[in-house]
């Protein structure tokens, strides 16, 4: 009779007890959730922050995790897991602390390519940490007696760790350091742990390469140009100076310029959409007549600037959700402390809910994630709440963005149309449907709405003495325009699916 070969348990557990596979387990999962948030961070400045890269790294984010625990389990069963679990988290932290430089790198190249390294930057490392807790789940099994109890308890404790991660990632890790100081630190963390577990569970370490390549990942992504300035919660953002204005500077988030600003005259207002709202005001109400305004993000706030210096006593509020924003302008833009302009570090939406109806002569929409309005800003019940707020003759003007069939810019005249009385749309003759001869070509719109008349000829003498070459149309031209379109509501409003692909441009 042949002698029995020795129980596979306790050599399979050597060096992992509950305790230690408990922590892979959490932090693997926890890894994922933060590879997946910082993605979205990263992708911004070369894919846009819309619905759509959100759903993309979300999508490839959970085929990743499929795929790791397919995959993990399988081969976990066909070779020694302790062969497989440093590998895994070595590697993967080599790819985690390279992925800035790759991505930064890479960033002119066509989307298409983009798009693949993208996947690859996140679909790696994701396989391989979602691949640890099947490896650990059989380095625990040494009996079936136990197997509910120990799949259970590490499934259990894989979710935590991805709760844990999602929440670190969004609140504390975000605000306070660089997207490539995250990446880079957790690729170290996850090199370390490899070294950790190969020396536990078979005495030998096989990370000092891959240590190698982390650091030499960490040194290319800090001499490789991020293209920021700072990294806010929500952007990229970056100053440049007016080579031909020296008090003059843009605003660039995430490779979109979004506000340009006059530090020493801010009369001077250089974009065209800018223009064209200021001519609405000016025309809608008597020179120099003070404001109550309300607005609807603010960016390099270039008109409260506006408003400040050409009506003396005007009281601005302004919702920017971004506080890193805020403190560019207060940094960079010389944004004065106790000037005319409150602004709170808020959502848009929910600040202007805290204020009293009938209290604003007039709010100013220019709020935006990438080249997308918030959906949240552009339906019926948000109208309403600005109707509430202004006054019985305040004015609502608000900057659009929409290519193509202009379905996105049609349905919001038409929500506006629910909701006011009197509707106007300014812009480029041909994108207004004024010009049968041009072909429409998208881009900035504005739209003010009312509920007392506005006198659209005299705004239509300040656009020309403006130049800015833009036209209104009204009446039964805005009615054609807007043809069959839905208006927005908060149960309905696929603002991102009805906007129409902007192509590479880098101007809002």
């Amino acid at each position: 009779m042949s002698p029995s070969p020795p129980a596979e348990g306790p050599l399979r557990s050597r060096g992992l007890g509950p305790r230690v596979a408990a922590v892979l387990v959490f932090g693997s999962s926890a890894a994922v959730l933060v590879v997946e948030i910082v993605a979205l961070r990263l992708l911004a400045p070369y894919l846009g922050l819309t619905l759509e890269t959100s759903t993309m790294v979300i999508g490839i984010a959970l085929t990743a995790i499929a795929l790791g625990s397919w995959l993990g389990g399988r081969l976990a069963d066909q070779v020694d897991p302790r062969r497989l679990l440093g590998p895994s988290l070595g590697t993967s932290g080599a790819v985690v602390a390279l992925t800035p430089a790759v991505l930064r790198t890479t960033a002119e190249w066509a989307p298409p390519a983009l798009l693949f390294i993208a996947s690859l930057t996140i679909l790696v490392p994701g396989a391989l940490l979602s691949a640890v807790t099947p490896i650990v789940t059989k380095l625990r099994l040494t009996s079936l007696a136990e197997t509910g109890t120990v799949v259970g308890r590490l499934s259990g404790v894989g979710t935590v760790g991805a709760i844990a991660g999602t929440v670190l990632t969004g609140f504390v890790l975000v605000s306070r350091l660089p997207v490539s100081g995250i990446l880079i630190g957790l690729g170290a963390l996850l090199v370390v742990g490899s070294a950790l577990v190969e020396w536990r569970t078979r005495g030998w370490s096989g990370a000092p390469a891959l240590a190698l390549v982390v650091v030499g990942g960490g040194l290319v992504a800090l001499v490789t140009p991020r293209g920021c300035d700072v990294e806010t919660k929500y952007h990229c953002a970056r100053v440049v100076a007016d080579p031909d204005r020296e008090s003059g500077r843009t605003l660039v988030l995430d490779g979109l310029r979004h506000s340009y600003v006059d530090i020493d005259d801010p009369t001077y207002l250089k974009f065209a959409y800018v223009r064209a709202i200021a001519s609405v005001v000016d025309a809608a109400f008597p020179e120099g007549e003070p404001l109550a305004a309300h607005h609807l993000g603010g960016g390099g706030l270039t008109l409260p600037r506006y408003l400040e210096a050409t009506r003396p006593g005007t009281r601005s509020v302004v919702s920017e959700i971004d506080g890193g924003v805020v403190r560019v302008d207060r940094d960079r833009l010389g944004l004065r402390p106790g000037a005319g302009t409150d602004v709170r570090v808020e959502d848009g939406r929910l600040g202007m809910r805290r204020l009293d109806a009938g209290s604003r002569d007039l709010v100013v929409g220019d709020a935006f994630g990438g080249v997308s309005v918030p959906w949240h800003l552009t339906t019926v019940e948000a109208m309403t709440d600005v109707r509430r707020v202004l006054t019985e003759d305040g004015l609502y003007v608000a900057n659009l963005i929409d290519h193509g069939d202009m379905a996105f810019a049609r349905a919001e005249l038409a929500t506006l149309g629910e909701t006011f009385r009197y509707v106007a749309l300014i812009g480029e003759p041909g994108d207004l449907g004024l010009d049968p001869t041009a072909t429409p070509d998208g881009g900035n719109l504005v739209v003010l709405a009312s509920d007392r008349s506005v006198d659209l000829s005299a705004t239509q003498e300040v656009l020309d003495s403006r130049r800015t070459g833009w036209k209104i149309a009204s009446g039964d031209d805005l009615t054609s325009w807007i043809g069959d379109a839905r208006p927005l509501t908060d149960d309905y409003a696929p603002v991102d699916q009805l906007l129409q692909p902007y192509g590479p441009q880098r101007s809002r």
